[in-house]
């Protein structure tokens, strides 16, 4: 009997749905900002780019977004890890009036064919001008 493969998730091309969750294609969504061709205009679509950056593995995104005050020296993704999803539960602050915002959220995730999903509370704040990611508020 032969043990079966997991099956490894499309890659996400120019073409495809962006993986943000947004109705756009990913050259057109998350792409621009992981390119530098766009700076996220709210705290939410920061989120969003940063779940698509784990999805498709762009951890120079995720560094350049993150706030240096609590920046980690470098990111080492698990390439088992398969993002699947991602669900904005609630948004504070965060507009382009804002300095300031938080938005909650649930990613969903199969690690080593088992699903499951990561939920948080991240702060965001603006550095520069830009949108970026502070930390994971408490429980």
């Amino acid at each position: 009997m032969s043990k079966k493969k997991p099956r490894r998730p499309a890659a996400v091309t120019p073409a495809s749905p962006c993986p943000c969750g947004r109705e756009e294609t990913y050259r057109d969504c998350c792409a621009a900002f992981h390119q530098g061709r766009a700076d996220a205009p709210t705290a939410e679509r920061l989120m969003r780019s940063r779940y698509s950056a784990f999805v498709v593995a762009d951890t120079g995104y995720l560094l350049r977004t993150w706030h240096p005050d609590t920046r980690p020296a470098g990111l080492d993704l698990d390439s088992a890890q398969h993002w699947s999803g991602l669900e904005i539960l609630t948004t504070t602050g965060g507009s382009a009036f804002h300095t300031e915002g938080t938005v909650a959220f649930r990613a969903h995730y199969t690690l080593h064919g088992h699903a499951d999903s990561q939920e948080e509370h991240s702060r965001f704040t603006r550095e520069a001008g830009r949108w970026v990611y502070v930390d994971a508020l408490p429980e």
